[in-house]
């Protein structure tokens, strides 16, 4: 028989094995330890107990469900009406369907309790509070479409698609920025300002990305202290057959809006690349909405592929 309660200062070592069952799962960080799920979950500002739902059967733990909430208006606290289940996962070895459709409804028991008035079905920045750098690659993308049993679950408990999210990475060994008469003209005349290890912005980009080191590449022209536009950047280093792999995901591209449609964004973009390739990145990784036509064109120029995507689900209270 299934019991569920809340989480408890000895549960992370059996959170950290439910994570650990599902390797071989895309978009989960493995292998995950206890160390890491602190720094990155369980020490959060935020991070509320109750919110942490565990599934046991007799004294095994089969899964765990992770409710929160996103920013409000200032991102300088949680606003309580939007309600989040960061994460639902089961053991593959246990009653899967039946853990993970307990574990949502006392997710959401949860969310309704704190007020919540609106429900959301997996992370997408800036309703992220959690699992950045733990699920999703770059950033966090809704369910991953690797987690069928998890996006069924959500259709089944009445939520509609509200975003899809396509994930795209390109090799950067070969990767040379593209060359025609208007980049020559910016080339000549406009400059890059890289900050590393950049600070953040405000309360909540502090609290859920402050953990990474952080890299800003600003475009501006020569001679000028104004920003056309920005790429943020964290490093997703990972190990490979070969050893580290260097991996960068794009956390930010963007333009002011008079300056769009004008080639910047590739230029910009393309330029940062050539950067990360410079200083021994292997591989960057890019995730933009489905119905974003402008960002997948300027991907495609630039040679990323799509390698993965997840749907972000929503739902009133």
């Amino acid at each position: 028989m299934i019991h569920y309660r809340s989480f408890r200062n000895t549960d992370p070592p059996a959170i950290t094995a439910i994570w650990r069952s599902r390797a071989g799962q895309n978009g989960m960080l493995q292998p995950v330890s206890v160390d890491l799920l602190e720094q990155l979950v369980f020490g959060k500002l935020y991070f509320d107990y109750p919110g942490m739902i565990i599934a046991w059967e007799g004294d095994r733990a089969v899964g765990f469900a992770h409710a929160g909430f996103g920013p409000n208006h200032s991102r300088d606290d949680i606003s309580v009406e939007t309600g989040i289940t960061c994460m639902i996962v089961a053991r593959p070895d246990g009653p899967e369907a039946e853990v993970l459709a307990g574990l949502l409804e006392r997710s959401e028991a949860y969310l309704r309790q704190r007020g919540a008035k609106v429900l959301y079905g997996g992370c997408v920045r800036p309703l992220s509070p959690f699992y950045l750098g733990l699920y999703g690659g770059a950033e966090p993308a809704g369910v991953l479409q690797s987690d069928a049993p998890v996006q069924s679950l959500y259709r089944q408990r009445g939520y509609q698609e509200f975003q899809r999210r396509l994930i795209f990475r390109r090799q950067l060994a070969d990767f040379r920025p593209r060359v025609d008469r208007r980049q020559l003209q910016f080339r000549r005349c406009m400059s890059l300002q890289i900050t590393v290890d950049a600070p953040t912005r405000d309360w909540w980009e502090a609290c859920t990305t402050g953990d990474f080191d952080l890299t800003r590449v600003e475009l501006r022209v020569r001679g000028s202290e104004t920003a056309l536009g920005q790429v943020v950047f964290r490093s997703m280093d990972a190990m490979g057959p070969s050893g580290l792999v260097r991996c960068a995901g794009v956390l930010e591209l963007y333009v002011q809006p008079e300056h769009r449609q004008q080639g910047i964004a590739t230029f910009l973009l393309g330029e940062a690349l050539a950067e990360l390739n410079r200083d021994g990145y292997s591989m960057a990784e890019i995730h933009v909405p489905e119905n974003n036509a402008p960002a997948l064109g300027l991907l495609g120029k630039l040679g990323f592929r799509q390698a993965d995507q997840g749907i972000v689900f929503r739902k009133e209270a």
